[in-house]
């Protein structure tokens, strides 16, 4: 999962980030309204936490322009302000959530599961594709071999977790190497595509190691997709 933190105060910022990437979430701050706006229209991100007293752009300004792009992440609304009519405004425009200032992190942490799941893509801290399952807690990936009753598992690096995360929860759609850098690597990274070739090749023998059938398969000038189909011979 990758988060767009929108916040300008620095030091909440930077606690932010320390604590959702503990928790293997993959997060992009940025520190004012316009900035935010330009990472937000990339539609990388699984959850937008966004400020609502920026500079430059205020972040209810940032959010219905996001809606009329008709970009509809996810968004979770931070506030200093708990008037009703501020919860109202940031609904009427498209909040998913609203969190007043101060709250405690694992209230956060809640929060953005909760929105997560209103979007389908993340529902437990598990995922399943194929004879795969992955272990968003512990980054562990385990096959399972029905016939012989008996379970392997590997546990994977971060970039390697996320990587095989964006597959399965592609389900065997094809994803390019631009937006491997982008999800993975953040949407400002520098990464080279070979970069992505890397930990490709990576995740292709730990899958021979734990003997499953899935297979990630790369489509000519397009990209790369976790199935169960058989290489082109």
């Amino acid at each position: 999962m990758r988060i767009l933190l929108v916040e300008d105060e620095k030091s909440l910022s930077d606690a932010l980030v320390k604590i959702l990437q503990k928790n293997h979430i993959s997060v992009d701050a940025q520190y004012d309204g316009e900035n935010g706006l330009y990472a937000a229209q990339s539609g990388i991100y699984d959850v937008i936490v966004l400020d609502v007293m920026l500079p430059k752009m205020s972040g209810f300004k940032v959010l219905q322009t996001i809606r009329n792009e008709k970009n509809y992440t996810p968004v979770i609304l931070l506030t200093a302000k708990s008037t009703m009519k501020d919860k109202v405004t940031g609904f009427e425009l498209g909040a998913d959530d609203y969190i007043t200032k101060p709250f405690q992190a694992t209230e956060l942490l809640i929060r953005i599961k909760a929105v997560s799941r209103r979007k389908g893509e993340i529902e437990s801290y598990v995922l399943e594709y194929g004879d795969l399952v992955l272990n968003t807690k512990t980054c562990i990936l385990s096959c399972e071999d029905p016939e012989k009753g008996t379970q392997k598992e590997i546990q994977l690096s971060a970039k390697e977790y996320q990587m095989m995360e964006y597959l399965m929860m592609k389900k065997g759609e094809v994803i390019s190497k631009e937006d491997f850098i982008k999800k993975v690597w953040g949407f400002l990274s520098d990464a080279e595509y070979n970069s992505v070739e890397v930990y490709i090749s990576f995740l292709r023998k730990k899958l021979k190691f734990l003997g499953s059938k899935m297979l990630i398969k790369a489509m000519r000038s397009r990209g790369y997709k976790l199935t169960d189909e058989p290489e082109d011979k």
